[in-house]
């Protein structure tokens, strides 16, 4: 029997923790709004030039504060709708890195113009002082590591709020962080790969490489150890991967960037070919390896943006935690997420 009410009926799968179910029927309702992927131009490189513009980049749109109440406690998060929202828009989600807050990072990455220019709502949940003292994400804590618990789940309820309340296209939801984010980013692409169609990680770490704060701490300094394991839980779906990291990061070392590409080469299943291509943008010079599969689609892009430390690439100084100079990356995130829709 067809159900009559699709949105109601999604919010009480989300409100009972039936994500997988609630995104099935809301690609259902939705119907056909996935977006073409968008495929290599010719010699296998990504085109950069600017996609097609979908809203009307010279209105802005305005931010709303907005809150997740879930079984295991609530989240406040801003949420940019731009001028033109509309139904079967994408959702890219941004993590904050430890001591900014959304507002701070929406500045300083710049997402909301980009969204602007493409057409996409964006979250920023805000980390608590009473969560964590720095208010970083607790991305190394097996608590919060995992499916169905902990702030991966609150984080994966409140986009499915967002899905029903905004009717955006649930086969498009991205996720991205900065730091301690990005390493959040990587963990909710672990545990909700039915929920995540890309994950963007910048100056970040993977998913189940520390258990406690001196481990994380060792992480971030060298790099994860041997005895690293993962602990999504999520299994299934491989999400597609888009990377940045500086070559000079003091704080998170670019060990990590590349044990994260590691991982998903290994999770990809399917055997990849890697190029590599340089360039220079906003005066720093940059390296970024393509993994293709047969077919020739980009699985994971990994950008390493030489003498940049822990700041967001091409970013806004007005933000913390924001470098002025190399690639955009909001812009290269953008491009990846809405180049890969979900499949299957």
């Amino acid at each position: 029997m067809a159900l009559q009410y699709p949105m109601a009926d999604a919010m009480r799968l989300i409100r009972e923790g039936n994500l997988g179910e609630a995104t099935a029927l809301l690609r259902t309702s939705l119907g056909g709004g996935v977006a073409p992927a968008r495929t290599p131009a010719a010699g296998g490189v990504i085109d950069l030039a600017p996609m097609r513009v979908t809203t009307d980049a010279a209105r802005p749109g305005r931010m709303e504060d907005r809150r997740h109440d879930g079984a295991g406690g609530a989240v406040d998060y801003l949420l940019y709708r731009p001028a033109d929202a509309r139904p079967a828009m994408p959702l890219v989600v941004m993590l904050h890195g430890c001591t900014q807050t959304p507002d701070d990072f929406a500045r300083g990455t710049g997402m909301n113009r980009v969204a602007d220019e493409h057409g996409f709502l964006v979250a920023y949940p805000r980390q608590t002082a009473s969560a964590n003292p720095q208010k970083c994400w607790n991305w190394f804590r097996p608590g919060d590591q995992r499916r169905g618990a902990g702030e991966p789940a609150l984080i994966a309820g409140m986009a499915g709020d967002i899905l029903a309340a905004e009717r955006a296209d649930p086969a498009r939801v991205y996720v991205a962080g900065l730091s301690a984010g990005g390493a959040a980013a990587a963990v909710l692409a672990e545990a909700y790969p039915d929920v995540f169609a890309a994950v963007g990680v910048h100056s970040g770490l993977a998913c189940g490489i520390a258990r406690d704060v001196p481990s994380a701490l060792a992480a971030m300094r060298s790099g994860p150890g041997p005895a690293a394991a993962r602990r999504g839980g999520g299994g299934g779906r491989f999400v597609p991967l888009i990377t940045f990291h500086g070559d000079r990061d003091g704080t998170v070392a670019e060990a990590n960037a590349r044990a994260i590409v590691r991982e998903a080469s290994a999770a990809a299943g399917v055997p990849v070919t890697v190029s590599v291509e340089s360039g220079e943008a906003g005066g720093r010079r940059f390296t970024r390896a393509l993994s293709r599969n047969a077919g020739g689609d980009v699985l994971i892009e990994q950008w390493t943006v030489a003498g940049a430390g822990h700041a967001w690439s091409g970013g806004d100084p007005a933000g913390s935690y924001a470098d002025a100079a190399g690639p955009d990356a909001s812009q290269a995130m953008a491009r990846f997420f809405l180049a890969n829709p979900m499949r299957g």
